[in-house]
């Protein structure tokens, strides 16, 4: 049984600048599968580190052979890529069974079904051992009625089977596959943040978030539930991809870091390893962080140079409208502890609620500036399928634009009571103007004591973000 695992060619999320991640999601699908089908030939295909376009992954795919051809979207923007690669695995061989998952597709399975013809199955939710047992059935469709956690079709008819219950202990998961793209990790980078000779790799110390943000989509698909990793096996994958991939930069990639012992046990654990050269990074809640105050000094010695904040906003009735239970006040808490421990505060803010207006936008902006991070990250209020801002927002009517591509959180695909989309678009570039743009800040940042923010300042205006957002209205 072949099975060949394609990360699309598409196109950087370029507000985070030049970087290409590893494709860790089908490795560490493709490690599960190795470790239970013995008889499996697998191959992954990175377009992106590959430099291998539609027209070559035609030719690839051709070459190859295989049974199987899946790809996962990961993000709705990139729903249509991943519908082409399945589309295009089906001209060089209409038999082949092609499959793909992820986020989006478990939400939309009947709709996705319908919409795309080159898609024989979805596997919904979490994908291992569902993968797995759909392998092991592939020549059999008739059993695929069996498979949970699975929508397909059959003669022209769409079946969704029972879900999968998820996999109770993480622990029991083979370590990413990092030796199927082996010759591809001195490509993996993220040039903003690391430099672009900084071999960069993603492991996962847990999945899932007891929080229930109305915007995000991670909750719902783990079921609302959180399951980790014990500490040791975290820093053992983080030793494993260092030694054996020369990985220096590292992403944590946990939906939250969380807070409490195991934290500090995390710290404690990489130190263990000595590691020297190693920097990772971690996004966080702000509470968190001020609850997390005793571990920082440990976790900046263990390598954490950077935490991803999500701030979103000042306004506490647009927090609240978002389930986010957290302050004005905790993010301010937090970005001074971070910076106290020298460690970056990236934060995250969202605009284009349903209540906002061109003032309270204004006000998001004086916020940005008091609070004074390291970084900021400017997005737009995207209804995600499976959110609840998405049954709210389709229920009212005031989704305009249904174009998966666009679902990248810098398209506005909703107006506001008070804005029209072309005005959100127009904010989120005066957001970046105002932050990016400002020649005090920018000369603090080019000139700063940290060799990170220095980097960051440089990169930012080298590559002409602004005009890259600027571009989008």
């Amino acid at each position: 049984m072949k099975v060949l695992f394609v990360e699309p060619p598409k196109d950087i999320w370029f507000v985070m600048g030049e970087y290409l991640p590893p494709p860790y999601g089908i490795i560490q699908l493709a490690a599960y599968l190795e470790t239970k089908v013995k008889n499996a030939e697998i191959k992954v295909l990175d377009c992106n580190a590959q430099k291998v376009d539609w027209k070559g992954l035609e030719k690839e795919i051709g070459a190859f052979n295989p049974d199987i051809v899946a790809s996962s979207a990961l993000a709705t923007c990139n729903t249509y890529v991943v519908a082409r690669t399945l589309e295009t695995a089906k001209k060089v061989n209409p038999n082949v069974l092609t499959v793909t998952g992820g986020q989006h597709f478990t939400v939309t399975a009947q709709e996705s079904l319908e919409q795309y013809p080159e898609i024989d199955v979805i596997v919904r939710g979490e994908g291992e051992e569902t993968l797995v047992e759909l392998v092991k059935n592939a020549k059999k469709p008739s059993a695929f009625s069996r498979v949970k956690g699975i929508s397909f079709r059959r003669e022209g008819k769409i079946f969704h089977n029972p879900n999968r219950e998820l996999i109770e202990n993480l622990e029991q998961l083979p370590y990413p596959s990092y030796h199927f793209v082996k010759d591809l990790v001195d490509k993996y980078h993220f040039a903003a943040m690391a430099g672009r000779k900084a071999p960069y790799a993603l492991i996962e110390g847990s999945r899932g978030c007891f929080h229930a943000c109305a915007f995000c989509t991670q909750w719902k698909h783990w079921h609302g539930r959180w399951r980790g990793k014990f500490s040791a096996r975290i820093a053992d994958e983080m030793e494993y991809c260092y030694n054996n991939f020369g990985s220096r930069f590292i992403w944590l990639t946990d939906d939250n870091l969380g807070s409490g012992e195991r934290v500090g046990e995390i710290a404690d654990e990489i130190l263990k390893r000595h590691m020297d050269e190693l920097m990772w990074f971690v996004q966080a809640r702000c509470d968190d962080i001020v609850r997390n105050e005793k571990h920082l000094p440990k976790l900046r010695r263990s390598g954490l140079r950077w935490v991803l904040l999500g701030v979103e906003n000042p306004n506490q009735a647009i927090l609240n409208a978002y389930g986010k239970n957290i302050t004005a006040e905790d993010s301010k808490r937090a970005v001074k502890l971070l910076k106290k421990y020298d460690i970056a505060a990236h934060t995250m803010f969202i605009i284009g609620a349903r209540k906002d207006t061109a003032k309270s936008i204004a006000n998001l902006r004086e916020f940005v500036d008091e609070l004074d991070p390291d970084f900021a990250i400017f997005t737009i209020l995207t209804p995600f399928p499976g959110t609840k801002i998405f049954e709210e927002a389709k229920r009212n009517g005031w989704i305009e634009d249904f174009n998966w591509a666009h679902y990248d959180m810098i398209h506005a695909i909703m107006p506001t009571e008070t804005l029209s989309r072309r005005e959100v678009q127009e904010e989120l570039y005066a957001c970046y103007r105002g932050f990016y743009g400002s020649w005090k800040r920018r000369l603090q940042g080019i000139f700063s004591s940290s060799e990170l923010r220095r980097r960051v300042y440089w990169y930012m205006i080298g590559k002409g973000i602004l005009a890259q957002i600027k571009a989008l209205y």
